[in-house]
């Protein structure tokens, strides 16, 4: 099971219409595992869900969806499917999930809660960021860079990548993207000039050929 034993407390506000949860990790050594909500008319997408104290949950509508950037993200996803009834999204060539999934998505593809697909493969190659284009553009990076509570970002370290050359080249294409907001699945949201933030992590980090 990839669900972590430990539960998130509290539900953040981020912008209008997006949250923020997340966990400190066992599984990865105390490293942030972090969540997100996309709340849209009469949407609340769930991504990459963590469990999450049902007071603080409650706090959000009730989920309509969930949407999975990859096959290792899939946390919490099943238990949520099971308690709220709703169609679980993941990525065409994820391979085989620890559930059916209800929904497979493509480069591009346009997702619950207006989100849109963008293909960013390094850390496998069926892994994916998601575009929210209101209030200037919120990026949800999954596992290409993260941080510990600070805008200062670290690229994912290479042994955690099928191919660290071409995640760097994911972040890149990131770069080109509209967006004022990032969102990580391993960090808390960067609101205040991200793209530098990123630019600054790609400088920092060495470049790794693929082996």
């Amino acid at each position: 099971m990839t669900e972590p034993r430990e539960v998130a407390q509290v539900v953040e506000h981020v912008v209008d219409g997006v949250y923020h949860w997340r966990i400190r990790n066992s599984a990865i050594g105390g490293a942030i595992s972090s969540s997100h909500a996309v709340v849209a008319g009469d949407e609340c997408v769930l991504i990459d869900p963590v469990a999450v104290e049902e007071s603080a949950l409650g706090l959000l509508p009730r989920p309509t969806s969930i949407v999975l950037t990859a096959r290792c993200h899939q946390r919490a996803a099943w238990r949520f499917r099971d308690q709220f009834g709703v169609h679980v999204w993941l990525p065409l060539g994820a391979g085989e999930a620890e559930s059916e999934p209800d929904r497979l998505y493509g480069d591009g593809e346009r997702l619950p809660g207006g989100l849109r697909a963008v293909h960013t493969p390094g850390p496998e190659p069926a892994h994916y960021s998601l575009l929210l284009e209101p209030h200037g553009g919120i990026v949800f990076c999954s596992d290409l860079v993260g941080n510990d509570g600070t805008d200062q970002l670290h690229l994912i370290p290479p042994q955690y990548q099928d191919d660290p050359v071409e995640a760097r080249a994911s972040i890149v294409r990131l770069l080109e993207l509209p967006f004022q907001v990032l969102c990580l699945d391993h960090g808390t949201p960067i609101v205040a000039d991200p793209k530098r933030a990123l630019r600054a992590a790609l400088a920092e980090a060495p470049v790794h050929a693929h082996t």
